[in-house]
């Protein structure tokens, strides 16, 4: 079984354009990364021991992007931020997708809006700027390989 980043595709779409964020943007070694902000189940547990589990409903989670410094895609993240920032009737629509068609992971994530313009450093070596997106719903499957 092998894992490249290379095989690794995402994009961002919504109002001011379709951005290629995958393989090829100028990815810094961190990659990109998705995680919910709720756990799937509540568990509470009675004076007796008994106890029930609540399944919550929640898909909500956030998006990290991280691309080096010199990548010209900070460029096109930062002219859909500044869009996209104008107005809310463009806010909070776009729509992200990661897959690796070759382990079969996809990850669908819809109601996306950027977090924050990304911190930025200026220091003795080059280093990257991490985008941040929150996700109202995000649908993953991971596959199962090769």
């Amino acid at each position: 079984m092998v894992y490249s980043f290379e095989d690794v595709q995402a994009t961002i779409a919504g109002p001011g354009g379709t951005i290629a964020l995958g393989a090829g943007s100028g990815n810094a070694k961190e990659g990109i990364s998705v995680e919910f902000l709720d756990d799937k189940d509540a568990m509470l547990i009675g004076a007796d021991g008994s106890g029930v589990h609540s399944l919550r409903p929640s898909k909500a989670g956030r998006i990290m992007v991280r691309l080096l410094k010199t990548s010209p895609v900070n460029a096109q993240l930062s002219t859909m931020y500044r869009y996209q920032s104008a107005s809310s009737l463009f806010w909070g629509q776009n729509a992200f997708t990661v897959t690796n068609p070759v382990t079969g992971d996809d990850y669908q994530c819809t109601e996306v809006a950027f977090q924050k313009h990304p911190s930025v450093t200026w220091a003795e070596d080059a280093n990257f700027n991490e985008w941040g997106f929150n996700a109202i719903q995000i649908d993953p499957i991971l596959g199962v390989g090769i």
